[in-house]
């Protein structure tokens, strides 16, 4: 099974579900998308799988949010996906993808679904 973890060390959701994948003993993917962030492309194809739309996997409490006017309700998704690929700490975290889905690990057991 192949799985990859969007992870953001900083954030305390998601080492928790780092360790809840390593406690596992699954072999994983960690993609550290501060420092590689989703290409346009990819971040559209999260929020498929995720079926959500970009508003509701943008992180609101993040002082770019404001900054950048992205809580104007006429931004569109492609506006509100870009502005996610330019300031990736935006994006909501972690995003566990495997063979079985993609989910936001937010509570962390809501990987348990996917594994």
């Amino acid at each position: 099974m192949s799985i990859i973890i969007y992870h953001n060390p900083k954030c305390s959701k998601s080492r928790t579900t780092l360790a809840i994948l390593e406690q596992k003993n699954v072999d994983f993917e960690i993609i550290k998308y501060l420092e590689n962030p989703p290409t346009i492309n990819e971040l559209k194809q999260l929020l498929i799988d995720l079926k959500l739309e970009a508003r509701l996997l943008i992180r609101k409490g993040e002082l770019e949010y404001k900054e950048k006017g992205l809580d104007d309700k006429h931004l569109t998704e492609d506006q509100l996906i870009s502005a996610m690929v330019k300031t990736p700490k935006l994006i909501e975290r972690p995003i566990v993808r495997t063979s079985k889905g993609v989910v936001i690990g937010r509570p962390p057991e809501n990987i348990f679904s996917i594994l």
